[in-house]
Formats: C-alpha cells, structure tokens, sequence
C-alpha cells in the first residue's frame, strides 16, 4: 500500500495565468484544496518535491501548512500539451477513517508462456475502478499472468486484492487473455486473372461470308 508522505505548501492569495508563471519560474506549481465541506485553499507546492513524489507514485499526501498537517489525496494533475510539466494539482481532503472511490492502475506480473508460444497476448483493461480506505491506497493492482495459456483469461472477479480493497468494475470483465493468431488467408485455388480463358462472346463473320 502507498503511505502518506508530507509535501510543504505556501497558501497563495493571488491566482490567474500570470500568477502560474510567476510561480512556475519560482519551481513551484499552483494547487488547489478543498473537500469536507471546508472552504477551498490555495497552494503552491515544489515543483520537484512533487515529482519525486509523482515518481513514487503516491496519492496521499501530508500538506504541511501554516505549522499544521492535513492529510490529502492527489486527486487530479493538470500537464502540459507535452506531458512532460505539471500545470496545476488539485488535493481532496480525506481522513483516515473515510473510504474513497478511485482509479488504479493495473500492472502485469511476469511472462504468459500461451504469449511466447505463439499466441497473442491481450490487454483490455488497463485501471480499475476501486474503492478503498483512503489512507492506503494501492500504486497499482498486479496481475501474475505466469500461467496464462492461449485461449485463457483473467477476469476481474479472479484478481488478488490488497486488503480493504474492492473492485467497481463488472465481474466478468476480461483484464487479460491470450487468444490463438488469426489463420493466414488461403491462397484462392484455380485460374488467376492471367491464366484464365477469356469468354468467347462471339466472332466477326469473314469477308464475303453471309448471314443465315
């Protein structure tokens, strides 16, 4: 389970897009915290303290304030057209009690031997949609696919859950499977464009002949 790790915040008076600048410049990136029927806060955060965190793949975090904590879950990341910068975080306030919805990642563990075998190795669920204490919140859902044989599957009622963890998504959902490569297409059998006789329509009468 990822834990909690404390992030130093200032509180910003001041917004807009000249203020993101400004702060940008500074190696800081604008934020935003609200949640519990409190009032919205706004933040500005270290840049790379963030990313480290971002590497890490936390999602809840300690916001230290003003000499206080209040724990918060990343709940959405703003990037730029590149994906390569942090635009604006926004944090929901959550307690330690509380349960929350939220999307994970899903991480395939090992080698499908049906994949190296010939067969085509599947993915059609990439995240899942969970519900979990909001204090442990897992960096991912791993999936062993050490086993998986062609023409098997892993469906979402089969996964090994982190405990407190619930899966939203459908039951039968497929995660993974292998199916079989698709048969390449004969080669059609009998005379091609080339070879075949033409239709014989009809034939010219020769000079002199006459009609019936």
């Amino acid at each position: 389970m990822a834990e909690s790790v404390p992030l130093t915040t200032e509180k910003r008076e001041s917004r807009g897009s000249a203020e993101a600048r400004r702060l940008r410049k500074r190696g800081q990136i604008p934020a935003v915290l609200y949640g519990h029927k409190e009032e919205t806060v706004s933040l500005a955060i270290s840049q790379e303290e963030f990313d480290s965190i971002l590497r890490h793949h936390t999602r809840v975090v300690d916001l230290q304030m003003d000499g206080q904590r209040e724990k918060a879950l990343i709940r959405e990341v703003q990037w730029d057209h590149l994906g390569h910068d942090v635009l604006h975080v926004d944090f929901a306030r959550v307690a330690e009690d509380e349960r929350i919805q939220i999307d994970v990642r899903i991480e395939l563990r090992g080698v499908a031997p049906g994949a190296t075998g010939g067969g085509v190795l599947d993915q059609p669920l990439h995240s899942l949609k969970i519900e979990c204490p909001a204090i442990s919140v897992p960096e991912s859902i791993r999936v062993n696919i050490g086993e998986l044989q062609v023409g098997q599957s892993i469906h979402v009622r089969e996964l090994n859950l982190p405990p407190g963890v619930t899966v939203l998504n459908d039951p039968d959902a497929i995660v993974v499977h292998v199916t079989a490569p698709e048969a390449e297409a004969e080669t059609p059998v009998g005379p091609t464009a080339e070879t075949a006789e033409p239709e014989v329509i009809g034939r010219q009468k020769a000079e002199g002949e006459e009609g019936e």
